[in-house]
């Protein structure tokens, strides 16, 4: 045997090397879902270390407030508020509905709060007072806030007993006023360094044919806007943002005090937005969704192009010639409504949902689609679908990326044009509804982490006490969680 020469056949050699690649292959693949779940669990790790590890003062914090836990403090607070917009029907937008959340939930945690507004409907109504929330209207003759007359009333109350803070919803509250004010906090519910960005996603698409074409001009106006905006920022004392991206902007770009910057995001009722399969079937059966549809999608708010419902429009008319069974729900009124319609059986338009139906609505959605082309703020629409237990497909924002889909366990994201969408929209069907089930119930949990409107209240309860006393700027206080 020993003498004997050993001779191996090519095609047996060719074996041997492909049965040997087979075990590599297997533990490359296995290597790089060890990496994404070792890496899903550090930014996990990294979440919950960044909350145990802060201990000090929360004017320092470069991180949303939402990550903390506040415990209850008996200090009463007298807020005076001023809004562009009061709630008024089925449509608000989403700084009236934050605006509606936020001060009913201070509101009920004993702070007295008053807010100077007009009707989102634009008709007379009456002052709301409701307990501790005192809403005046002071509307000019084209109904739009009267800030003259609304910063009459709040001095007038202001004699009685003196406010202890002043916060304006973006400019509700001009800076040439608020300037005058010593005690005085801003929420940005959108900035022109992001209008910027929605100037030029549409400026794209009206080239590609998509959008018709707007003023060559609006570009070019942009700049001097958005240098006139830098400006008058310094005129607010303290500057609170709605996603991380506008709080890094601000610093880095707008060259505010970093100790002037805070992020609080946008929280709501969770109490309304729950989790129901039942609910979502009977929504499907109420409106005529067939038993036997693939996928169901869905998109809801204003049927407007600087919405994305021409993105939508386009992308979702390949994907019904291309998947029979998928369906689309448009919740919204506006004129894409009827486009919408003409796209045949896949899609079905609802016309604009009460409040109480929207939960029903997102709980029969196998996904929410939310093709926006303003990255302004922080949509009330994604978070309030994904309280009900639905992964989320959306454009790669940085307000959107940096804070709500910050990882794909919660959705999907796409560049703003047709192309990208299709891509995404196809990826959501290759995963199906039992994977898009597991992403849900990811984004549910992740939700009710950061994004309710008791954690909100929480977080700007204390913000007004730590601008009134700088004891309350120190955290853990010694009533923390």
């Amino acid at each position: 045997m020993r003498h004997q020469t050993s001779k191996i056949s090519p095609s047996s050699s060719f074996l041997s090397i492909r049965y040997s690649a087979v075990p590599i292959v297997i533990l490359i693949f296995t290597s790089l879902l060890l990496f994404a779940s070792l890496r899903l669990l550090q930014e996990e790790l990294s979440f919950q270390a960044e909350k145990d590890r802060f201990n000090g003062d929360l004017r320092d914090a470069k991180f949303p407030w939402n990550k903390l836990c506040f415990g209850p403090t008996y200090e009463k607070l007298r807020l005076a508020v001023f809004s562009k917009t009061w709630p008024i029907g089925a449509e608000p937008g989403g700084m009236e509905r934050h605006a509606f959340i936020l001060y009913h939930a201070l509101a009920a945690r004993g702070h007295e709060v008053h807010v100077f507004s007009v009707p989102s409907d634009r008709k007379p109504h009456r002052d709301i007072h409701e307990g501790n929330l005192h809403v005046y209207f002071a509307a000019n003759d084209h109904g739009s806030l009267n800030t003259s007359l609304a910063l009459e009333i709040c001095n007038k109350i202001n004699i009685l007993k003196a406010f202890d803070y002043v916060h304006t919803e973006s400019v509700s509250l001009p800076y040439w006023r608020a300037k005058l004010v010593p005690n005085v906090a801003v929420t940005w519910h959108g900035i022109w360094y992001e209008i910027m960005h929605s100037k030029l996603f549409l400026k794209l698409l009206s080239n590609r044919k998509v959008l018709p074409p707007g003023s060559p001009s609006e570009l070019q106006e942009a700049m001097p806007r958005l240098v006139e905006e830098i400006r008058f920022f310094s005129n607010y004392k303290q500057h609170i943002c709605i996603s991380n991206s506008v709080g890094e902007v601000l610093v880095n770009v707008y060259q505010l005090p970093q100790r002037n910057v805070h992020v609080i995001l946008n929280g709501v009722d969770d109490t309304k937005f729950v989790y129901d399969p039942e609910l979502g079937l009977q929504f499907r059966r109420k409106h005529g969704v067939p038993d036997s549809a693939s996928l169901v999608m869905g998109v809801a708010g204003r049927l407007v192009r600087d919405k994305g419902h021409p993105l939508l429009y386009e992308a979702f008319s390949l994907i019904a010639k291309r998947h029979s069974g998928v369906i689309l729900l448009v919740a919204g009124s506006g004129p894409w409504g009827q486009r919408y319609s003409e796209l045949g059986s896949n899609v079905k338009v609802l016309g604009t949902l009460e409040p109480q139906e929207l939960s029903e609505f997102y709980n029969a959605l196998d996904v929410f689609v939310n093709p926006t082309l303003r990255p302004q703020g922080l949509d009330l629409t994604l978070i309030e679908a994904m309280h009900c237990g639905k992964p989320v497909l959306a454009p790669n924002y940085p307000s959107i990326v940096g804070t709500l889909i910050v990882n794909e366990s919660y959705g999907y994201t796409f560049s703003p044009n047709v192309e990208s969408l299709t891509q995404a929209l196809e990826e959501t069907i290759r995963d199906g509804p039992k994977l898009l089930q597991k992403k849900g119930m990811a984004c549910k949990e992740y939700a009710n982490s950061m994004f309710t409107a008791a954690k909100m209240a929480l977080a700007y309860e204390r913000f007004f006490l730590c601008m009134k006393d700088t004891r309350y700027c120190q955290y853990p206080f010694p009533s923390d969680c």
